[in-house]
């Protein structure tokens, strides 16, 4: 239950269709405080629970998040869901890392 709820905050997939319409609506300098300083503590809680979590789950999580978030890139045109899937795409690389 906690691993979902932190990878909602975070806009790992598949729970990430939120992060790029909320970064299109704001201005630039919220969009990356809000892809960055803000994903910090839910990354951290992950860290240290990553013991306790089935590293096969870590792993599809990170993994559907780096594909998601280099194909969703793909076509865009707008820097903030540029942004956006750049996150979603990081944040699943730091996941399988995990």
């Amino acid at each position: 239950m906690a691993i979902a709820a932190l990878a909602l905050k975070i806009g790992l997939a598949p729970v990430h269709f939120w992060l790029p319409e909320v970064l299109q609506g704001l201005d630039l300098l919220t969009g990356l405080i809000l892809s960055t300083w803000q994903k910090l503590a839910p990354f951290a809680l992950i860290v240290q629970l990553a013991p306790a979590i089935d590293p096969v789950l870590l792993t599809t999580l990170g993994l559907a998040s780096a594909l998601v978030g280099g194909w969703g890139g793909l076509n865009q045109t707008q820097l903030r869901k540029i942004l956006a899937y750049s996150s979603i795409a990081h944040m699943g690389w730091m996941i399988i890392v995990l």
